[in-house]
């Protein structure tokens, strides 16, 4: 098991290219590799999420992870920091998600979008905590609509928060525990945007699209630090667990830690 840092690709993409995980465990285990060891990667992560990945040394060991994941018996739990305080305590969504390309122009070739044709993609929410912070960014929430198939009971235990809003000069924000059912393309990220509720920092599926083209273009800028707040999308690989056998956890990461941290307080919250 291996916990990455954010901003680690898992695989090269260029030849040549700068550090990846993949590159940097062969370097690590070289010893093991030469006597006829192996690496192979179970389940991926995006270059900005961080957390724990599952590595196998042997072809053995390979084959049989590779089962476990078909079998859906390697399970998954992340941590996301999202804009706004949800008024649910539990939420599953249940929608197909397809290649925005491939149903209206897009200009991220791998950008995904809620679509019937699509492959069924599950995500169960849960709320951790809410806090606000001070920040000059304007709120990217939307107001919450049901998705299609789902009504207003979808929302299980929903949430009252008591107190006066939150003062001019201060966002709202929330730490949600996701368990992904099962495990399309930036499955999380879309779910929650859908949801009215997008990742602090995501350059996709935020405040604006365009951001991630102009972050492509010239880099990280005070403009999108001051719209994203954070400089990579706050989504973590919290837990894995091979079901009968073990698990693993990781906590959250000095960044996000610091994101939460740097709050006027969590609020009370009372369910009804």
């Amino acid at each position: 098991m291996v916990d990455k840092p954010p901003f680690l690709l898992i695989h090269p993409t260029k030849p040549n290219g700068g550090p990846t995980l993949w590159k940097e465990l062969r370097e690590l285990l070289a010893f093991e590799i030469a006597g006829g060891g192996q690496i192979s990667i179970v389940n991926r992560l995006d270059r900005e999420t961080s957390g724990l990945v599952l590595v196998a040394k042997t072809a053995a060991a390979a084959r049989r992870f590779g089962l476990l994941m078909q079998r859906q018996q390697v399970k998954k739990e992340y941590l996301a920091i999202v804009w706004g305080w949800p008024e649910w305590e539990r939420y599953f969504v249940d929608t197909r998600l397809d290649r925005q390309g491939k149903h209206q122009e897009s200009v991220i070739w791998l950008k995904q979008m809620i679509h019937p044709s699509g492959a069924p993609a599950q995500t169960e929410f849960f709320v951790e905590r809410c806090f606000t912070r001070s920040t000059l960014a304007p709120s990217p929430v939307a107001s919450r609509l049901p998705l299609p198939g789902q009504g207003e009971d979808e929302g299980e235990g929903r949430r009252k928060v008591h107190g006066k809003n939150s003062p001019r000069g201060e966002e709202k924000f929330a730490v949600i525990r996701a368990v992904p059912r099962t495990g399309r393309t930036h499955q999380i990220r879309v779910h929650l945007s859908a949801i009215g509720h997008p990742i602090v920092g995501d350059k996709i599926y935020g405040p604006d699209e365009q951001l991630y083209l102009r972050f492509i273009d010239a880099g990280w800028t005070p403009e999108l630090e001051q719209r994203l707040l954070l400089s990579r999308h706050a989504l973590h690989s919290a837990k894995l667990a091979i079901e009968g056998e073990r698990e693993w956890t990781s906590p959250l990461p000095p960044d996000l830690t610091e994101f939460c941290s740097a709050r006027s307080g969590d609020l009370e919250i009372a369910l009804p």
